[in-house]
């Protein structure tokens, strides 16, 4: 007989037809038989803890009930145990009501649970049950239960033409907390609610939403500090390539956050085909938030970066301010037309070119030297972004190449 989790069904009388108030509290009995499990509840909204919440049939005579709960070899959190009655019969409150819970509407329930007790040395508890007749109640017994776990992952699939893509997302639930919890409703606190079978040392993988016609970004960025070198040629980085999506209503998501979890990207290709392109860690993405998929290197644009200018300017005593010029030279040896995001970090700038310093850099764009169609931005104190739009290659003749020149100061350094 499995002795986990193990609601006993037997009940023991104490003092048959005597109310609750006056009997005395016997001792704790074994007992061995176990009511079915009529329906399980796992609710995985809480990434640390897994709440379980089951229903059974007790028989309960006229008087106190000993309900006997006990679990071996299962990690249940002992304080969390809490059992209630449902459907609880109700009858109006009377004179000799006093150690009866009266409601706001003026009646009682006939069903109370009057204490509970932790047998020494034992995974184990014993409720005493009042009841005013003998009924088959049903009560929820809910507990918060380690090692059944669950993990978030995703399959996205683009269109040919990387304009939108649909993105599946899933949970996958590990049971390994000594438990057999046969068939159960799961639910991850959003998307689909599910019936499976939760078997001992088993992982059930379910489709929670699917996402249609989600519209997506290709971005492509050029970081100098973080990007991965060219072999044999100091001066440029790999281009890194990227899928934007919008957790958005406009987007077609917009439902709930898109959890941590690993993505799988493919793309569609002609015949109904689908190639896998890569895979990446989705980061946590609220409502309204972006998540980057990162697709790999765009060995096809080619930037490299130098420092043409970099002057030293006395202010007074130590203190000086830097004038940097940095130059960069984009090739698109792609058909496409694409916008490249140039990234600098210039904390990381300062610290090489004036020596490392602990204080965040005062900085400034100055000059004209950046053409109109560049889209400059501030980040945030130490990263300057710079959109810089690229044309496609012509199918003949030589890549043009676009020239990027950036002047800054560095202030008050010293």
């Amino acid at each position: 007989m499995p002795t986990r989790c193990a609601l006993a069904a037997g009940l023991l009388l104490a003092t048959l037809f005597a109310p609750w108030k006056q009997t005395e509290v016997l001792g704790r009995v074994k007992l061995t038989t176990l009511p079915v499990r009529e329906r399980v509840q796992i609710q995985l909204e809480n990434p640390l803890a897994t709440l379980v919440e089951e229903e059974r049939l007790v028989t309960l005579l006229k008087g106190t009930n000993i309900v006997d709960f006990s679990w071996s070899n299962t990690r249940i959190e002992k304080s969390s145990i809490q059992l209630r009655v449902l459907d609880n019969p109700l009858r109006p409150a009377r004179e000799d009501d006093a150690d009866f819970v009266v409601r706001p509407d003026g009646t009682v329930e006939t069903v109370q649970v009057i204490n509970v007790s932790y047998p020494p040395g034992e995974n184990a508890l014993a409720w005493e049950v009042y009841s005013e007749r003998p009924m088959a109640a049903r009560v929820r017994i809910s507990y918060v239960i380690e090692g059944l776990t669950r993990s978030f992952n995703y399959r996205a699939t683009a269109a040919g033409d990387e304009s939108t893509l649909t993105l599946a997302k899933y949970v996958r639930l590990d049971n390994r907390s000594g438990e057999d919890f046969g068939e159960s409703g799961v639910w991850a606190g959003f998307g689909s609610r599910f019936q499976r079978d939760i078997g001992l040392n088993e992982a059930r993988e379910m489709l929670l939403w699917r996402f249609t016609d989600v519209p997506v970004r290709k971005t492509y960025t050029f970081d100098w500090w973080n990007g991965r070198p060219v072999p044999d040629q100091p001066d440029q980085r790999y281009v890194s390539m990227k899928y934007v999506l919008e957790n958005t209503t406009d987007s077609s998501m917009g439902l709930f956050p898109l959890q941590f979890g690993k993505v799988r990207i493919f793309q569609k290709y002609g015949h109904g085909g689908e190639a896998f392109i890569g895979e990446d860690w989705g980061r946590m993405t609220p409502i309204d938030g972006e998540m980057e998929l990162a697709l790999g290197l765009a060995r096809d644009i080619v930037v490299s970066r130098r420092i043409t200018a970099n002057n030293r300017h006395t202010v007074h005593g130590n203190l000086f301010n830097q004038e940097v010029t940095i130059e960069y030279n984009v090739q698109n040896f792609t058909s496409d037309a694409v916008t490249l995001e140039i990234v600098e970090d210039i904390r990381r700038l300062r610290n090489t070119l004036c020596g490392v310093r602990e204080h965040d850099p005062e900085w400034e764009v100055f000059g004209e030297a950046i053409p109109a169609d560049r889209q400059i931005e501030m980040r945030d104190s130490r990263t300057l972004l710079i959109g810089v739009p690229l044309p496609g290659a012509p199918e003949e003749g030589e890549v043009e190449e676009t020239v990027v020149k950036v002047r800054l100061w560095l202030r008050n350094e010293w």
